[in-house]
């Protein structure tokens, strides 16, 4: 199982399709970074501007940037939460489907079974995942480094709440892409069944709740159903929202186990 999630970094990293990712999510990062998080940090700077976007982020109930002692890591922390999950689901999409495909995975299955493979690959691309928080936590710390050095030490306070909870956030997502990896036929198709289907599944869940609800149960049914709460959330208070995606989780998984077992390779 080891060796399974080890080799989802070498098709990473030592494939052109795998560098291809990197650097196409590296530009965009560095873009993202250069072009939004750092004008917004030096316009929440000013009083006057910082004042009315805290207002707005209060009214909608969101957890002002005032409160972060950093300004880009708050900014941060409010846009990963909903960008990382987005990009989970198009790099972790490819876990399955391919060798299928391809008609590859009858020899894996030779060498591991159905169980190894699937949890060596679910493991592997959440170990990627973690790898991108880091990446992109390091060059947000850099950012400060730069325009506000003296900022820096209260960043790094601030950094294990963020990034516990991101490591938590996209874990879900790795499990829902297992899941829907071991039905589509292509990662593509896997990504727009998991946008399409949480898209679908969010109508209904409304329709319910506006017409026979409320249900509180189903509010948390979807996976990234605590974000906007957890928004509003301070400090390791935001851990109080951490049972919903580990069991999102271990549903998946599960699903996703039992899907593998019974599918044609």
């Amino acid at each position: 199982m080891i060796s399974i999630a080890l080799n989802e970094w070498a098709r990473l990293f030592l494939a052109k399709r795998g560098w291809l990712a990197i650097v196409a999510f590296s530009l965009v990062w560095i873009v993202f970074l250069m072009y939004v998080i750092a004008p917004a940090a030096r316009y929440l700077s000013s009083p006057e501007m910082g004042g009315l976007i805290d207002l707005i982020l209060g009214r909608m109930g969101s957890r002002t940037l005032s409160e972060w002692q950093s300004a880009e890591m708050g900014l941060y922390w409010m846009f990963s939460l909903f960008l990382l999950p987005f990009f989970t689901m198009v790099s972790a999409a490819d876990q399955f489907a391919s060798d299928k495909a391809r008609g590859t995975m009858r020899f894996l299955v030779l060498r591991a079974s159905r169980t190894q493979i699937f949890f060596g690959r679910f493991i592997g691309q959440y170990l990627i995942q973690l790898f991108v928080i880091l990446v992109t936590f390091v060059s947000v710390i850099a950012l400060i480094a730069y325009n506000a050095p003296e900022n820096v030490a209260a960043a790094l306070q601030e950094a294990p709440v963020v990034l516990v909870n991101l490591a938590l956030v996209l874990l879900p997502y790795v499990a829902l892409m297992a899941l829907l990896s071991v039905f589509a036929k292509t990662a593509r198709q896997a990504t727009l069944l998991a946008i399409v289907g949480w898209i679908m599944l969010w109508f209904i869940i409304s329709y319910v709740q506006s017409k026979f609800g409320p249900f509180p149960f189903l509010d948390w049914v979807l996976p990234g159903s605590q974000l906007t709460s957890l928004v509003r959330l301070a400090g390791w208070d935001t851990l109080s929202l951490a049972p919903i995606p580990v069991a999102h989780t271990v549903v998946l998984i599960v699903i996703g186990w039992f899907a593998m077992q019974r599918s044609d390779i």
